[in-house]
């Protein structure tokens, strides 16, 4: 679906770090750990914005920062204009009416001892204004039918339900208050393939019929493409680049966009061949010690002195800004787009791309 209004969510320079400390009887912080690190980004109504990264990129801090179930360290998240990180608790429970999340893992985000009816209806005994007493059995076996199950498994177990079923009644519970925004955690990544599927398309019908936004964050580059109108890739906290699904798989800019695109699988043998492969070498740096400047250039084939000196800022590659081109494409590297490294070199991070055999 694509978006058809303003920002419903702004997020400017979101941080969040976690300290560590030392020490046995006086405890003192000797570090931190950045898992989110500055990140800045618009959700549009009627949107899916994807967010894509490695395992321990931020992505999950982030969603839960945006659910408020963690306070960041500094930054803003914006409401409809309202920073809702400095809200008392009273008035953020009114906030989280209409910003709900979906978790990544159906067999542990249910109470295994309440029943499908009693945990989809749950949101109604913390928001009784929703929904009437006497109303909410008929409203949790309305919800269940929406999201494809029988209304008459009400009275089940989620023991009783396979993992796709689980993650519907998840679903359903974050669809209870009829919220205009979900952050859906990697909510098919414990899925199988064909059952995947099936979630995703769920999605997108939900998404239409209530006018949902979403932010959905997974690894999977594929199910991303699928369901999201713009994409946002992260990496050690930080955003590397954002614009549209077109944009992002069809000319990405930055160099960490375009190894992971490259590692993408491919069916067809003929174009698997002819594809180019970039290989990246070594480690993901710790978010406790990430490197100086662009956090990517440890790992980076076009890495250059300054590189290690300036953080580089998320803005319109200078080639796109030259040809005019479009400003909801933006890359947080010195040198994006398919420029060669500057004097012919390989650069101090990483392997040049290689052709894939």
């Amino acid at each position: 679906m694509k978006a058809d209004g303003g920002a419903i969510i702004e997020v400017r320079d979101l941080v969040k770090h976690y300290p560590l400390t030392r020490g046995v009887l006086v405890r003192r912080q000797v570090g931190a750990v950045r898992a989110v690190d500055g990140v800045s980004f618009d959700l549009r109504r009627g949107e899916t914005l994807g967010i894509v990264g490695e395992s321990g990129c931020g992505k999950s801090t982030l969603a839960r920062l945006l659910v408020n179930l963690e306070r960041p360290t500094a930054g803003e998240i914006r409401y409809k204009g309202e920073d809702i990180t400095r809200l008392s608790r009273r008035a953020l429970k009114a906030v989280r009416r209409n910003i709900q999340m979906v978790f990544q893992d159906p067999y542990t985000s249910l109470n295994p001892r309440m029943t499908v009816g009693d945990i989809v209806g749950e949101p109604y005994e913390i928001h009784p204004e929703a929904a009437p007493k006497g109303s909410r059995r008929q409203k949790v076996r309305e919800l269940l039918d929406v999201v494809g199950l029988n209304p008459e498994h009400i009275n089940r177990y989620p023991h009783q339900f396979s993992g796709g079923q689980r993650q519907r009644i998840s679903i359903a519970r974050g669809l209870a208050l009829r919220p205009e925004v979900i952050v859906a955690d990697e909510p098919v990544s414990a899925l199988d393939v064909s059952v995947q599927a099936q979630v995703v398309n769920l999605l997108e019908r939900l998404q239409a019929e209530f006018d949902l936004s979403y932010v959905f964050i997974a690894h999977d580059l594929s199910v991303v493409r699928h369901i999201s109108d713009r994409v946002a890739v992260m990496y050690l906290g930080r955003l590397a680049e954002v614009g549209t699904d077109a944009q992002i798989y069809e000319h990405p800019t930055h160099p960490y966009t375009q190894a992971l695109l490259s590692a993408v699988p491919v069916p067809d043998p003929t174009a698997r061949g002819r594809r180019e492969r970039i290989l990246l070498m070594g480690d993901v740096p710790s978010p406790a010690n990430p490197p100086s400047g662009c956090p990517f250039r440890t790992r980076c084939w076009k890495a250059q002195r300054v590189c290690a000196e300036v953080v580089p800022p998320l803005e319109v590659p200078e080639r796109f800004r030259e040809e005019g081109g479009p400003a909801a494409h933006v890359s947080a590297c010195h040198f994006a787009g398919e420029r060669p490294v500057p004097g012919g070199g390989e650069g101090e991070g990483g392997a040049p791309p290689d052709q894939a055999a």
